[in-house]
This record gives structure tokens, sequence and C-alpha cells, in this order.
């Protein structure tokens, strides 16, 4: 029974919400010994408890993560997720989603991580990491580009020109593309566009309208595009 609940909790927090059938399908791809929904429904009356503990709740036929049920409406989410596949781990990498923190550490994180600490945290590994666990929980959970905006700008990031903005901003948005998401069912946009051929992945807008919301070295090139230095153009108003 335990090993059943590893389940329930370790695809809620994948998938965000899934429906009991998902998970007795996915249970008997992965184990010898078969279940059915009786062992489900068991569960849903006798362990409520430790469901919740791990921010699983339980909705009509879904279990269904606790923020959903909290800031979301139940009917949205599952219209997002319609006609899309079921990213489905190995057994080993499924269990470590039996914690709620838990991300898998790509290599697009790494990249990010490894230009941040040496180009605006001094080679400060806590630092660097603090800043890219909150980019990727808003490439999660809540992604947009005044999200992200707020976050550079709360941690007094200064760039030294547009080259390195753009940089940033790249390495940003493929980590996105390569985050896990509610939304698509486990899979990356990335992975979500190769399967179906759909226009899945995120972008930059063609023109940024976050460059004036940047912090920008006085010696640097105007965002604006001027060809002036920063503190001889933008800077003055």
């Amino acid at each position: 029974m335990d090993y059943v609940i590893d389940y329930i909790i370790s695809l809620t927090h994948l998938y965000g919400l899934v429906h009991k059938e998902k998970v007795v399908e996915i249970y008997n791809m992965q184990n010898v010994e078969k279940i059915d929904e009786k062992v489900i429904d068991a569960i849903e009356n006798s362990s409520p408890d430790i469901l919740r503990k791990n921010f699983v709740m339980i909705q009509n036929d879904y279990f269904v993560a606790e923020s959903i049920i909290q800031f979301s409406d139940m009917d949205d989410e599952l219209q997002k997720r319609a006609g899309k596949p079921f990213y489905v781990p190995n057994q080993e990498e499924l269990f470590n989603y039996k914690s709620d923190t838990y991300f898998e550490m790509t290599k697009e994180y790494k990249a990010l991580n490894n230009y941040v600490k040496r180009n605006f945290f001094h080679g400060d590994p806590f630092k660097a990491e603090m800043f890219c666990e909150d980019i990727q929980g808003i490439c999660q959970y809540a992604f947009s580009l005044q999200r992200i905006s707020n976050e550079i700008n709360q941690r007094g990031i200064v760039f030294e020109s547009e080259r390195q903005f753009n940089e940033l901003m790249k390495l940003i948005m493929n980590l996105s593309n390569h985050t896990r998401l509610w939304e698509n069912n486990g899979y990356t946009p990335q992975e979500l566009f190769e399967l179906t051929d759909k226009p899945n992945m995120r972008s930059l807008p063609a023109n940024n309208d976050n460059h004036s919301n940047q912090k920008v070295g006085r010696n640097a090139p105007c965002p604006c595009g001027s060809g002036k230095k920063y503190k001889k153009c933008c800077m003055k108003n």
C-alpha cells in the first residue's frame, strides 16, 4: 500500500493533477504485481492525512496538488492538459518527485548557474543557486517576463552591456523551454514541440520592452539602440 502511495504522491507532484486511472496505468506499467482502482479507492479512504502532508488533495477522481486547489480553477487546469501526452519517467526518476521541491537539474539550469555565478555574483555559489532556483520556479509555475525582470532587479544585477542582458535572457529562455511543466503533463515545451510539432516553446518578444526596466552599467551601450553610452542617453531621463 505504501508503495502505491509513493506513486500517487510522485505523479501528483510531476503532473500537478492526475486521474486515478492514470495512476493505475503507470503503476501497472512499471510493476509485475498489478493493482486496480479498488486499491486506489482504499487509499483515498484510509490515507488522506498522509497525502495531505505531502500537499496532495483528492477532488472527485483526481489527485491534485494543493496549490492548484488553492489558486487555480480545476476546469481550466484540465483544459490546459487536454489532448497532451503524458511524460512517464522510469521509476527511479519518478520517485524523486516524492519531494515537492524536486526539479530536474538540466544542463540548461547548470549553464544559467555558471553564467550568473561568474558574471553577477563574484563566484558565490550560494547566491547563484538561490537566484537560479527562483528563476526555475518562475519558469515552472508562473512564467512571465515581468516576474523575471522583477527577480533580476531585486537581486541588484547590473548589466555591463545590452549583449550581457541578451545572453542572460537567452539562458533563461533555454531553461524555460527545458523545464517540466504541469500543464504539459510533465513534458518540457521543447519535448512537446518535438512530439507534436506545435508551437509550444517560449520565446522573447521581437521588441523586448523589458530593457527599460533593467539596471544597465553607466558606460554600457544604451539599450535604446542610439549607439551612445547609457550615461549620456536614457540615463538622463
